[in-house]
């Protein structure tokens, strides 16, 4: 999405780059409505949906951003509202061939000097890393024991001995559908032992708890031992069936909770440097707005955190799709640029054989919002990443080791690709969204980021910050400079809108993989 530009036209709509052939309604436009691009609205264009500025004949490519997000099913006059009906993704394969030109749009990152790096608050622990939070984490090996960990959870809770730690932000139940029924040597088992450890490891929970049933598939035991770990004063284990009971273990983990918070209470924020922040860049429910607004205006926070040593995970692989070109090209190498690849053919694979395609993403909330095709969605998607260049790709779930900008293979769904990140060691979380998502992501703070004035007028409640007054005049480096400044401000304790509401607890979802035997 170089070289794009933003250009009011009487403030009813934007064309976005000079190569496009469509334009973005910024209100609904009724027929016969005339646009300085001399052309009348010949078909009611909703808000943030697009006409042809142009005739556009058949089996043409559609234009925005600049870039191709599609091919003119049919010929498409001038002032048509342009949408699914007359837009697809084009050849029969339903499939777009891009020239990726791997490292060759790496320039350099302008690294703001060590002693001018902004800071913030946050917890170091023992090990060198920081959070922005301090919870006591229940982790589950297998479904069987979900409840469990909700009964411990609730017992802390209802005896009111959290009051006497005000440093510990809560205790979290982190339950999952899975756990058993499982290829031990599979895909789907390593992806759960990385999250499993991801979260015990992440610097946000100053302690853990990890309990099961004891004769599920995901031993606990075996993740100990793969990554060499010791029960401490703060991460013990234990099992249903070894302890004796639901009884039994229910009063054992609300024991070690006890033991465990005065001890996570001894971290105290102090000052740090903000390259101790990795950024999770999240997008969901979007519209017509999210390429144009919130997520070019996160691109610039984003490029502004790696500046100063920090870094940022773009993940979401469907919804890249149809713009990993541009990635590609700011990759630091060749190798780190084929490796994306190779999972955009995972995906294609992957899709095939159970039956989908690439372009069932986007979601019927997304068309209504205004978008079309994956390959519009991803193009704006794409835009959270910024312009730095691109150092790391990851598995899902994999420990981040590179700073700077860097992807992670998740899938689209939200809850999903943001608990792979925070097993990546992401300790903030930032989320566009167009349609109004709800959503939280403990033990890691979620800023809310509204792709238009409405939904932030209609979800205040919900919303951090609005990124819809950039069509009405505010630029994106400024908007870029809010959300960066609030970042900070999040990472040393100011609560955003979905922790103020209490949103996190249902939204640690591991990625299922493979056959559920």
């Amino acid at each position: 999405m170089t070289e794009t530009m933003i250009r009011p036209v009487e403030g009813k709509t934007l064309l976005l780059n000079p190569a496009d052939n469509i334009a973005v309604a910024l209100a609904n436009l009724e027929v016969g409505t005339q646009t300085r691009q001399g052309v009348a609205i010949v078909r009611r264009v909703p808000r943030g949906h697009k006409f042809a500025t142009r005739p556009i004949a058949a089996g043409e490519a559609v234009v925005k951003f600049g870039q191709i997000i599609g091919f003119a099913k049919q010929a498409i006059a001038p002032g048509e509202w342009v949408h699914e009906h007359n837009c697809g993704m084009g050849g029969p394969d339903g499939s777009l061939h891009h020239d990726y030109a791997f490292a060759e749009a790496a320039a350099p990152v302008d690294y703001v000097p060590a002693e001018e790096r902004a800071t913030f608050q946050g917890y170091r622990r023992a090990n060198g890393s920081v959070g922005t939070r301090n919870y006591i984490g229940i982790l589950t090996s297998v479904n069987c024991s979900a409840t469990v960990a909700k009964f411990m959870a609730e017992a802390i809770n209802r005896s009111g001995i959290l009051a006497d730690y005000p440093e510990i932000d809560g205790v979290i139940p982190f339950v999952h559908g899975t756990g058993c029924a499982m290829d031990l040597a599979g895909e789907g088992y390593r992806i759960f032992r990385r999250t499993q450890w991801g979260y015990t490891s992440n610097p946000n929970l100053g302690a853990a708890l990890l309990v099961g049933l004891g004769c599920e598939a995901f031993q606990i035991d075996k993740m100990k031992e793969t990554y060499n770990l010791a029960e401490t004063d703060t991460f013990q284990t234990m099992t249903i069936q070894e302890i004796g009971g639901t009884r039994k273990i229910v009063d054992w983990g609300v024991e070690r909770i006890k033991e465990m918070l005065p001890i996570a209470a001894r971290a105290k924020r102090e000052t740090v440097p903000a390259s101790e922040l990795t950024l999770a860049l999240q997008c969901g429910g979007s519209d017509g707005y999210s390429g144009i607004t919130a997520n070019p205006a996160l691109g610039v926070a984003a490029d502004m955190l790696v500046r100063h040593g920090g870094t940022a995970i773009l993940s979401e692989t469907p919804e890249i799709y149809g713009a990993e070109h541009l990635l590609t090209r700011r990759a630091v190498s060749r190798e780190v640029g084929e490796k994306l690849i190779e999972r955009i053919k995972w995906w294609e694979d992957y899709t095939s054989r159970n039956g989908g395609e690439m372009n069932n993403n986007p979601s019927p909330g997304n068309k209504l919002g205004g978008l079309t095709t994956i390959l519009e969605k991803s193009l704006g998607a794409a835009a959270k990443g910024g312009t730095s260049p691109l150092t790391a790709v990851y598995e899902y779930a994999e420990k981040g080791t590179e700073k700077g900008f860097v992807f992670m293979d998740t899938p689209g769904f939200d809850p999903v690709s943001a608990t792979g990140q925070v097993a990546g060691g992401a300790n903030i979380l930032a989320f566009t969204t167009g349609r109004g998502s709800a959503y939280g992501c403990k033990p890691v703070p979620s800023i809310k980021l509204a792709t238009n004035s409405e939904l932030y007028a209609r979800m205040t409640d919900d919303m951090d910050i609005n990124c819809g007054d950039i069509v009405e005049g505010v630029s994106i480096e400024q908007k870029g400079q809010e959300i960066f400044e609030l970042m900070l401000e999040v990472a040393s304790g100011r609560k955003t809108k979905s922790e103020e509401l209490g949103y996190g607890d249902n939204e640690f979802v591991p990625w299922q993989v493979g056959a559920v035997m």
